[in-house]
C-alpha cells in the first residue's frame, strides 16, 4: 500500500493539501493533528492538566475517532470538526504532543489508518516516526507571516475579535514547542522533499506533490 506523508509547521496548509491529494488519488486520508486535537478537547472537558499523564492515557482508551468522506471529524459519536480547531484546543494539543508516553500510545492508533489502496496523512512526525518507509515524504512549509495570514483568514470568519498579531505570536510559540520537544520533534532529513508554498496556491501545491508521486514510480 502506498503512503504519502505531509509534515510541516502550523498553518502551512498541509491538512487542506493532504485531503485534496488523497481525493485526487482515491486514497484514504488521516489528519493526525485531529487526533491530538480531539484528545486535547477531551483533556479540557475533563478539566485535566497537561501533566496529568496517567489520566490522559486513560482518556485515549475511551477515544473513538473517525473521519467522514466530507471531512467531518467524529469523536465518540459527536461532530467536533469546528471546536477542535479553536486556539485553546490547539495549544493543549501541542502541549500534550510533547509527552512521549502519549505519543507512544497513539503510534499504533495512527498506523491502523493505513488501508488499501493507499493513505495520505499530514502531521508533525508522519514521515519521521509513524510512516518512516512511506513512498513519498513531504515537508511542507511557508513563511511565518504567510502562515499567520492564512490562520487569520480562517478564524476571522467566525470571530471578529481575533487579531493577526496574536495569531502570529501563537504560531511562533507553537513552532518553538514542536521543534524543541524531546519526543518526536518537528523535523525532516534527506529522505523528505521540502516544499515551500509561501507563493504557491493550494492547487499548485497539490499538483506539485502529485507530480512528485507520479515520478516516484509508485503509482
Amino acid at each position: 500500500m502506498a503512503v504519502i506523508t505531509i509534515d510541516g509547521p502550523a498553518s502551512s496548509g498541509k491538512g487542506t493539501v493532504a485531503k485534496k491529494v488523497a481525493g485526487q488519488l482515491g486514497f484514504h486520508y488521516l489528519d493526525s493533528g485531529a487526533i491530538y486535537r480531539a484528545l486535547g478537547l477531551m483533556v479540557i472537558n475533563a478539566q485535566l492538566k497537561k501533566n496529568d499523564i496517567d489520566a490522559i492515557l486513560n482518556l485515549i482508551d475511551k477515544m473513538k475517532l473517525s473521519f467522514t468522506n466530507n471531512g467531518r471529524v467524529i469523536l465518540n459519536s459527536l461532530d467536533v470538526t469546528e471546536i477542535i480547531r479553536s486556539e485553546n484546543v490547539g495549544m493543549m494539543a501541542s502541549d500534550i504532543a510533547k509527552i512521549s508516553e502519549i505519543r507512544s500510545k497513539l503510534h499504533n492508533f495512527q498506523q491502523g489508518f493505513n488501508q488499501p489502496p493507499g493513505l495520505v496523512t499530514d502531521g508533525r512526525d508522519m514521515g519521521s516516526v509513524i510512516f518512516p518507509q512511506a513512498e513519498l515524504k513531504i515537508f511542507l512549509t511557508a513563511s511565518v507571516e504567510k502562515r499567520a495570514s492564512r490562520r487569520y483568514s480562517q478564524l476571522h470568519k467566525s470571530s471578529d475579535s481575533v487579531t493577526i498579531a496574536v495569531i502570529l505570536c501563537d504560531i511562533m510559540k507553537r513552532d518553538k514547542q514542536d521543534c524543541e520537544r524531546s519526543s518526536s520533534p518537528l523535523t525532516y532529513d534527506h529522505t523528505f522533499k521540502v516544499l515551500d508554498n509561501t507563493d504557491l496556491s493550494i492547487e499548485e501545491t497539490v499538483q506539485t506533490i502529485i507530480n512528485w508521486y507520479n515520478l516516484s514510480g509508485k503509482c
